[in-house]
């Protein structure tokens, strides 16, 4: 009994673990939600930029509005690539992250089996005693019986 109380207590410092590190991950990936939000937004601002720029070249439109369209496009894209290794990272952390929880759940579902192989054990144990003290009852009846 106090294996099984042990192995309980183990699980549950195990458990605990489970949900420290599954609050870890969806704190990643909505970390990694945001940061791939703001990327699709660049890069819409980009698409449009672009859009904005072939369409000035189109129209008469001034050589500095198309220089300042251009540096524009430029900034974009020096955003997009910081934002890219930005979005790379959070996904590693992320994956990392979800590496952790299904090792701590392994680890979690590792104990409860073991628990519940140590009750099946012991439930065994005591009906085998019990059987044999029911067997030691009628044994003793029927010596009892026979001696009369």
């Amino acid at each position: 009994m106090a294996e099984i109380l042990a192995l309980s207590k183990i699980r549950n410092v195990r458990e605990q673990e489970k949900n420290d590190a599954q609050k870890a991950y969806h704190q990643s990936t909505e970390f990694f939600e945001d940061i791939a939000t703001k990327m699709f937004q660049l890069l819409k601002k980009k698409e449009n930029a672009e859009k904005d720029y072939e369409d000035a070249i189109q129209q008469a439109i001034t050589l500095d509005k198309i220089r300042e369209q251009n540096a524009y496009i430029e900034r974009l894209n020096k955003q997009i690539m910081d934002m890219q290794n930005a979005v790379q990272n959070a996904r590693n952390d992320m994956e990392l992250k979800q590496s952790l929880l299904t090792e701590a759940h392994v680890e979690m579902k590792k104990f409860d089996k073991i628990i519940e192989m140590r009750q099946e054990e012991k439930k065994a144990i005591q009906e085998k005693m019990e059987k044999s003290s029911m067997d030691e009852v009628s044994i003793q009846q029927y010596l009892s019986h026979i001696n009369r």
